[in-house]
């Protein structure tokens, strides 16, 4: 049986980094799907169970500005190394700390978002849904969402009651950002009659996996992690809309959305639309 829950969530600073910037590292105007639930297995102590990629997720809300940050950060792949009994983060044969020669910084500008509120939108699995509705009001640590440092204040945890599906024909008002997907698995494209959105390639699974014999097996604890463990990223194209935006729909064609309203934290009510094909990650 499925459930939906609706959290809110109060983000200071964010940086959902793409992986497709290098010397600019830029950030997803929105927490990608992989992001959020990672966080979510963090929360429930259920650290890469493949289960909770089966949940539906939809993004809402955006940020108040954002900047630059100029970091000297370490490029390519950290390993640990035992130098003189002791052991030592390595990067290209050098230290990343202590005496002797470091390992070189780069020079890297890095953009960050201030001041966001997200709203999310999740549906699978009742239990779940449940335990992590349960985890969140318990929550025996501080949950960050992208980066460590990122750190996120849950305002409010809602349970909500199936909405019925209605039909939109010709244009759509959504009143927060969103991600949209620009087609279905099947294939079915977005109905979008002005291309005037930004597309992102977003992270929607990252799964890390063992070979046992020809098969890769997903792992599902910590334990199972070794230098050999292989991380299998798949990205679905999305269109991310803006603040108050009308989306116009190609002649003749037609789209399912479900509107659920809800008590935002603050004691009003809000309006949420969801694309019933495409606005579910």
């Amino acid at each position: 049986m499925e459930r939906t829950l609706f959290l809110e969530l109060f983000q200071p600073f964010a940086q959902y980094r793409n992986p497709f910037t290098f010397y600019y590292a830029q950030t997803f105007p929105l927490p990608p799907k992989s992001t959020i639930i990672g966080m979510l297995q963090n929360a429930t102590g259920r650290y890469y169970d493949p289960a909770f990629w089966a949940l539906k997720l939809s993004v809402h809300g955006g940020f108040e500005s954002s900047f630059e940050n100029y970091q000297s950060l370490i490029m390519g792949r950290v390993t640990l190394r035992t130098l003189g009994g002791n052991v030592a983060l390595m990067n290209r044969g050098r230290r990343l700390y202590g005496l002797g020669p470091k390992s070189q910084r780069y020079p890297v500008v890095q953009q960050e978002l201030f001041n966001g509120r997200i709203y999310l939108f999740l549906r699978g699995d009742e239990n779940i849904i449940m335990e992590i509705s349960t985890a969140l009001r318990r929550m025996p640590k501080v949950l960050s969402l992208g980066r460590s440092e990122d750190i996120i204040f849950i305002k409010n945890d809602l349970s909500i009651k199936p909405s019925e599906s209605a039909e939109v024909k010709r244009d759509l008002w959504l009143t927060y950002p969103t991600y949209i997907l620009s087609e279905t698995k099947g294939g079915e494209k977005f109905p979008l009659k002005n291309q005037k959105y930004p597309v992102y390639s977003l992270p929607l699974k990252v799964q890390f996996e063992n070979k046992v014999g020809e098969n890769f097996v997903p792992v599902k604890s910590k334990a199972e992690i070794s230098k050999k463990t292989e991380r299998r990223t798949e990205f679905g194209k999305v269109i991310h809309t803006g603040y108050d935006y009308t989306i116009h729909l190609r002649e003749g064609s037609k789209v399912n959305i479900e509107t659920h309203k809800v008590t935002l934290s603050d004691g009003t009510d809000k309006i949420f639309k969801i694309l019933t094909d495409y606005g579910w990650l």
